[in-house]
């Protein structure tokens, strides 16, 4: 199980947002270039950041500017604005146990609602995980590393 990198690029997309915009035109290329990916991938990040209404976005070479304070957008809302998994859950069963075994035509009661529980457990995770917690962090990081 992996859930898509697009979560990870689109955090890193808007930290590089905030960390930049006051000072440079943060534009798909330039925030490729800090993903180390194409700004074609970037690009439609940024189409699913603005349509979240996290961003605003300005065609051309103007850039991207936050909306939000990043204090008021959570790890859990960048997953869910940039569709880390294709479907409601995170976890694929396999498609055909077998009806006949014991295990086979028992297995989705034993362990869909289990799965569930640590799904909704890990999005608990991510809701109290705001940008501005990792803003903060990578912050630190950045004046240790001066």
């Amino acid at each position: 199980m992996q859930i898509s990198s697009r979560l990870t690029m689109a955090v890193h997309t808007l930290l590089c947002i905030a960390y930049f915009e006051k000072t440079e035109k943060v534009t798909s290329s330039f925030i490729a270039s800090s993903v180390g990916t194409n700004p074609v991938i970037i690009r439609n990040l940024l189409t699913q950041l603005k349509a979240a209404d996290f961003i605003d976005v300005k065609r051309g070479t103007g850039g991207a500017a936050l909306k939000k304070d990043l204090q008021d957008i959570s790890l859990y809302d960048v997953y869910y604005a940039v569709d880390c998994i294709p479907s409601d859950s995170l976890f694929h069963f396999h498609e055909h146990p077998c009806p006949k075994c014991p295990v086979g035509k028992t297995i989705h009661i034993s362990l869909d609602d289990k799965l569930s529980q640590v799904q909704e457990a890990m999005e608990n995770q991510m809701r109290r995980i705001s940008l501005a917690d990792m803003a903060g962090t990578m912050e630190q990081a950045i004046r240790k590393q001066s």
